[in-house]
């Protein structure tokens, strides 16, 4: 039985809480999301004190969802594109009480047991930050309606890093857990790689890429939180990948 948590999530899993996801249903509904059409002036000034604070930020577009679901072993939820602006003044509120941000961490895992991040470059939104070679669900994600959420984690992972996941050993079980109205979903994939294998692969990608999202690939070998900048997003991950 599905729960709709738009009372306060109360009959969501409880934050940091992991749980399967084994029918996931994300569609794209046409039209402007409400918090975009509700919020356009606060949205614009927002904007303007970003861009203004950071000329290297884009307006592009992303997913955020209106409504989500969550039931055992089930998530359905439903959004409209919006542009990125929106997004950074809907991710400012301290506690939003509408929407739900839903993104996907490919949890990249090497020979030798550590876990590939990225340490965001000086120019992007999240600059120093250390996380999942990971982005919002955007148009490009979308494929007659749904939100392809494999496709872009492996999108994300080849553009940010250089990394194919057409080779790894892929987990067939997608997992999630939340923060507030923020949802993580994610899937391990296992490369026949060493860490300094990917890490090489890595730096030459980064040599040739124009975009240079990122500064560095670091490798995670616990849950120590203090370890890297970490967002908060990565904590539970953190937590499951290396329990103890």
């Amino acid at each position: 039985m599905l729960s709709q948590a738009d009372d306060g999530l109360a009959a969501f899993p409880a934050d940091g809480e992991v749980f399967d996801i084994d029918l996931l249903d994300l569609s794209v509904q046409p039209g402007d999301h409400p918090f975009h059409s509700s919020n356009l002036d606060a949205i614009r000034r927002n904007w303007a004190a970003e861009s203004a604070a950071n000329p290297a930020l884009y307006d592009g577009s992303m997913v955020l969802f209106s409504s989500l679901r969550i039931g055992t072993g089930e998530m359905v939820g439903a959004g409209h594109i919006v542009p990125y602006s929106t997004f950074l003044f809907w991710r400012r509120q301290a506690e939003p009480d509408f929407g739900y941000h839903l993104f996907a961490f490919p949890v990249v895992l090497s020979a030798d047991g550590a876990m590939i991040a990225v340490e965001m470059g000086a120019h992007t939104a999240n600059a120093g930050r250390v996380y999942c070679p990971a982005g919002s669900l955007d148009g490009s994600d979308i494929v007659d309606g749904k939100v392809d959420v494999d496709g872009n984690m492996r999108r994300e992972v080849l553009e940010e890093t250089g990394l194919s996941l057409a080779e790894a050993v892929i987990d067939p079980q997608l997992r999630a857990y939340r923060r507030g109205r923020r949802v993580t979903m994610f899937r391990v994939f296992r490369l026949p790689l060493s860490t300094e294998a990917i890490f090489e692969r890595v730096a030459a990608h980064m040599a040739v890429d124009e975009e240079q999202e990122i500064s560095r690939a670091v490798a995670i070998r616990s849950a120590d939180r203090s370890a890297y900048d970490y967002t908060p997003d990565m904590y539970p991950l953190l937590d499951w990948v290396f329990p103890g």
